[in-house]
Parts: C-alpha cells; structure tokens; sequence
C-alpha cells in the first residue's frame, strides 16, 4: 500500500506541474515555434511564477518516481501513471474550465478499470 501511495504521490505532483505550465502557457499565449524558441521560453520560465512552479512540481515528481522505481516492478508502477489522465482530465474540467465531451469521460472510465485491475494484480 505504501508503494502505490508513492506512486500517486508522484502522479499527483506531475499533473499539478501540468496544470501550472497550462496556466503559466495561458498567461503567455501561444508561442511560434521556430529556432528562437527554446530560448524564449527559458527567459519565460524565469520570469513567470506559474511556470517556474510547474516545472518544480514536475521536477519533484520525478524524484518520488525514482523510490518508486527502486521499490516495485517497472511493469507494475508504469501502468499506474494512468492515473494521471485520471486526474489532468477532472482538474482541466474544475479548474480550468474545460469542456470535456462524454466519449473523454467513457475513456476515463475504461482507463479507471485498468487502473484498479492493475492494482490488484
């Protein structure tokens, strides 16, 4: 139990790094993509607090999944990041107040058996 705790541990720091790069990116607007890029961005990351967490949390995350990594089987932790789109489509749909359509939710659905049949495998 205290692994799959880890794990969501991990999951949950990602998606909240996802949902303040979002909110960070909607800030900013949408950027072109060209050579210049990469360097745009990193002057953004710096001057903007949104992405600055995000990545942070993101960052954290990666650190919690390396315990995981050193505790459990890769084919068992790895599936569970599923939990992720779990948990991205309901905090895109609350709080940034995205339309999700019913076949998103059907797919939600599907993916929360998996997910609770991986658990008990």
């Amino acid at each position: 139990m205290k692994n799959i705790l880890l794990i969501f541990f991990s999951v949950t720091l990602a998606v909240s790094g996802q949902v303040f790069l979002k909110k960070g990116m909607m800030d900013i607007g949408q950027i072109p993509f060209n050579i210049m890029t990469p360097i745009f961005l990193v002057g953004k990351v710096f001057s903007n607090f949104k992405l600055f967490l995000g990545f942070t949390l993101f960052g954290l995350s990666s650190v919690v999944w390396l315990v995981v990594l050193s505790r459990v089987e890769l084919s068992f932790a790895y599936p569970m990041v599923s939990m992720g789109y779990i948990l991205t489509l309901l905090i895109s749909w609350k709080f940034l107040g995205e339309c999700i359509s019913p076949m998103r939710w059907i797919a939600v659905c599907v993916i929360c058996a998996g997910v609770a049949m991986l658990a008990k495998s």
